[in-house]
């Protein structure tokens, strides 16, 4: 189930030579943000079709991922949340290992957990929230059955 069509870069250098050197190391290079590690999420552009990348804090529990929407405690969602809402299909990368995923928001008692874990490894999440007046939304990522 990899995500096939046009790749196209971000228009942030910075995410694009970010996401650049780890795919280009296996997650070597370029495998840390504000000292705190990263991976790579592939998504499908909710209007452009096209292929899409961000790097995300690593949020990571028995397998499973969580990415946090809070592009910095913005008024608004990033655009990795609205590809994900639009197409659960992702592909995560996570050093040398690629897999394919699906993404689902969580609510309620399993969103706070996740939360937690997320403010354990990134603790600026919780200033994020503090910042906005939007509730953050977290998304799981679970691998597909059967997926590489």
């Amino acid at each position: 189930m990899p995500l096939d069509g046009q790749y196209v870069p971000s228009p942030h250098k910075w995410v694009r030579e970010q996401v650049d050197a780890y795919e280009s190391s296996d997650g070597v290079d370029g495998a840390t943000f504000r000292g705190l590690p990263i991976v790579v999420l592939t998504t499908r552009g909710a209007v452009s079709g096209a292929v899409r990348k961000t790097p995300v804090m690593r949020v990571e529990h028995d397998g499973a991922y969580a990415l946090i929407a809070s592009q910095g405690g913005a008024p608004t969602h990033p655009q990795w949340y609205r590809n994900v809402t639009a197409d659960r299909r992702v592909e995560l990368q996570d050093g040398p290992k690629r897999q394919d995923m699906l993404a689902r928001e969580v609510v309620g008692d399993e969103k706070a957990l996740w939360w937690t874990r997320a403010v354990d490894a990134y603790p600026e999440y919780a200033d994020y929230q503090a910042k906005t007046d939007r509730s953050i939304p977290v998304v799981v990522l679970e691998t597909v059955p059967g997926s590489r």
